[in-house]
C-alpha cells in the first residue's frame, strides 16, 4: 500500500504543471548554441549541415539530425529557470527519456560547472515538453549551460524567468569554443546510455577540459563514412582527433576506409594529433567466444592500421588500447555505459588528451 501511495504521489507531482503566470519566455535561438562541426544555416539543432542530406546514408542523416554535444549558453539573475521545448518524442527502453529527449542545466559556481536540474516530464511519451529546471534560488547573476537531447532533435527551445528578469548572453567563454576537440563513433560516443544529457562522455570531456567537445557520434553507424571525414576535416582549428569507431567497423571496412578516413583528416590539417581507440572490452566476452572474438578482430584490425601508418613515417598519431577503459559493472546492456561507465571511459582517455593538448 505505501509503495502505491508514493506512486501515485510521484505522478501526480509530475502530472501538476507548474503555474506559469508572470513568467516571461524567450526563444532560445537568441543565444548561441555550441558543439555543431560547421557553421551554415538550417536546423538549428542538429549536428549535420543541410548540405548532407540525400548525399550520405539515410540511416547516417537520421540520426544527424539528434542534438547530441549541442549546448546554449546564457546568463540571468532570475531565482528559477523554465523550458518549453519540442521534439519528436522517441523512446528507447534501455536508456533514460530524460537523456533520448530531455534537457539538463549547469551553473557555474566559483569557476566549476556543476549540474542543477534536468528537463524530462512523467507521464506518456509526448513531443511538447515544459518543465521547472531550477527554481528557489537567490538572485544573483549566473551563467548557466544547457545541454540538449542526445537521441532526439530538439525543433524548438524557449527558456522562461519571473516578469522582472531578463535573459542575456553569456559573459564567460566556457567551455572554450575555439580549437574543439573533435570526436567520431558509434552510440556510446553519441551518449548511449547515460541517464541525462550533461553525462555523456564527450560532454563530462568538455567539462574537464574546459573545451568544447564536438560529438559526431552515430548509434549503429560509424561505418567510416568519409564525407564524415570530411566534416571533421572542414571544422577550423580542431585541437585534436578521436577516431572511436571500432565498435561499428568491421575489420574489413577498418582495412578499406580506415586510412582513407586518415588521410581527409591529416590532410587538411597536417599536425593536429589524432588518437585511434579500441573497442571496449564488454563484459560478456568473458564468457561469449563469439563477442570476445569479434572484439579481438576489430582491435587487431584498428592496431594494425595505426602501426601501418606509424610505419609510413605518420607524425602525431596515438593509440588508446582498451585495457583499463571499462570496468564489468559499467554497462547498461553489456554495451553501452552507465554513468559509471562515462566516468571510467574519461579517465582512461583524459590523461592522452592533457599531453596532446
Amino acid at each position: 500500500m505505501k509503495k502505491l501511495l508514493l506512486s501515485i504521489s510521484l505522478l501526480l507531482c509530475g502530472l501538476a504543471a507548474p503555474a506559469q503566470e508572470g513568467y516571461v519566455y524567450t526563444d532560445a535561438s537568441v543565444f548561441p548554441v555550441y558543439g555543431k562541426a560547421h557553421s551554415e544555416e538550417g536546423p538549428r539543432y542538429r549536428r549535420l549541415p543541410e548540405r548532407l542530406h540525400g548525399v550520405i546514408r539515410d540511416q547516417l542523416w537520421d540520426l544527424g539530425t539528434n542534438s547530441a554535444g549541442l549546448y546554449i549558453r546564457f546568463r540571468t539573475s532570475a531565482p528559477s529557470i523554465y523550458a518549453r521545448w519540442t521534439n519528436t518524442g522517441f523512446h528507447m527502453p534501455h536508456m533514460t527519456d530524460c537523456a533520448v529527449g530531455g534537457l539538463d542545466l549547469y551553473v557555474r559556481i566559483d569557476g566549476q560547472w556543476r549540474f542543477v536540474g534536468s528537463g524530462f516530464e512523467w507521464g506518456a511519451i509526448k513531443a511538447d515538453h515544459q518543465k521547472k529546471l531550477v527554481g528557489n534560488m537567490e538572485p544573483q547573476e549566473r551563467e548557466y549551460m544547457l545541454y540538449l537531447a542526445l537521441y532526439d532533435e530538439v525543433k524548438s527551445l524557449e527558456l522562461g524567468v519571473p516578469e522582472g528578469y531578463t535573459l542575456e548572453q553569456p559573459l564567460v567563454e566556457s567551455p572554450v569554443a575555439d580549437s574543439p576537440v573533435v570526436t567520431y563513433g558509434t552510440s556510446i560516443l553519441q551518449g548511449g546510455c547515460a541517464s541525462r544529457p550533461g553525462m555523456a562522455h564527450t560532454n563530462i570531456l568538455a567539462r574537464r577540459l574546459d573545451r568544447t567537445v564536438i560529438n559526431l557520434g552515430f548509434s549503429g553507424n560509424a561505418f567510416l563514412d568519409l564525407e564524415i571525414a570530411e566534416l571533421m576535416a572542414s571544422v577550423e582549428k580542431p585541437a585534436v582527433y578521436v577516431l572511436d569507431y571500432v565498435p561499428n567497423a568491421k575489420p574489413a571496412r577498418i582495412r578499406e576506409n580506415g586510412e582513407k578516413f586518415y588521410r581527409i583528416l591529416r590532410n587538411a590539417h597536417p599536425s593536429t594529433p589524432i588518437i585511434f581507440v579500441e573497442d571496449p572490452l564488454f563484459p560478456h566476452g568473458i564468457v561469449d567466444k563469439a563477442i570476445a572474438e569479434e572484439v579481438r578482430g576489430k582491435n587487431e584490425a584498428q592496431k594494425a592500421l595505426f602501426e601501418s601508418l606509424q610505419a609510413a613515417g605518420e607524425k602525431n598519431i596515438y593509440y588508446l588500447g582498451a585495457e583499463g577503459m571499462t570496468l564489468p559493472e559499467d554497462f547498461v546492456d553489456g554495451v553501452h555505459f552507465t554513468d559509471q561507465g562515462m566516468v571510467h571511459y574519461v579517465e582512461h582517455l583524459l590523461p592522452l588528451l592533457e599531453s596532446v593538448l
